[in-house]
């Protein structure tokens, strides 16, 4: 994992739930299957309000990853039920990381055990500060996000010990490399 990730966002507001991230229906597909779980990739996102999908759809239609990066969100992303699909979905799209105000817990801990993507923390609000689309760099190292498009660059929260986590692969590579 590079500790600088460039590419566009996709920006989304408070409350994203795990239903919105990937619908229950979606969940039948096997995630030890290549060509099954592609699938959550095709599905990510899938299940945000019409009003937001018709503008800017995060997986275009026939595709199995989106054109975006980073989610950029506000508060309580990922609350909702405990599905580990969650993180694992937007992995399968291509996202790398997920920046937002403050997370459900078990989404937090479910991407961060998995190593499916980064999810940092923003130091205060800051999606409103971004349209869908904007080119971002984000550095892992200095916990920084640039809109490449505008200029800004905004500050976020140290990841501690658990950037490190995610940087071996998840909670059982990095406590085998530990031991």
């Amino acid at each position: 994992m590079s500790d600088i990730i460039k590419g566009k966002v996709y920006v989304l507001g408070d409350d994203i739930d795990t239903d919105q991230i990937i619908p229950a229906s979606y969940l039948v597909y096997r995630v030890d299957d290549p060509e099954e779980s592609k699938l959550y990739g095709k599905y990510a996102l899938s299940g945000l309000p019409v009003d937001i999908k018709k503008d800017s759809p995060f997986v275009k239609e026939g595709e199995f990853t989106s054109d975006y990066t980073v989610v950029l969100a506000g508060k309580n992303f990922g609350c909702g039920s405990s599905r580990e699909h969650a993180p694992l979905c937007l992995e399968k799209a291509g996202v790398k990381a997920v920046i937002a105000e403050s997370y459900a817990r078990i989404f937090y801990r479910n991407a961060i055990d998995g190593a499916f993507l980064v999810p940092y923390e923003s130091a205060a609000k800051i999606f409103d500060k971004f349209s869908t689309g904007d080119e971002i760099e984000l550095d892992g190292e200095k916990s920084t996000i640039k809109n490449l498009t505008t200029g800004e660059e905004f500050s976020l929260k140290s990841m501690g010990d658990a950037y490190e986590i995610v940087k071996a692969g998840g909670i059982f590579k990095y406590a085998k490399n530990k031991m």
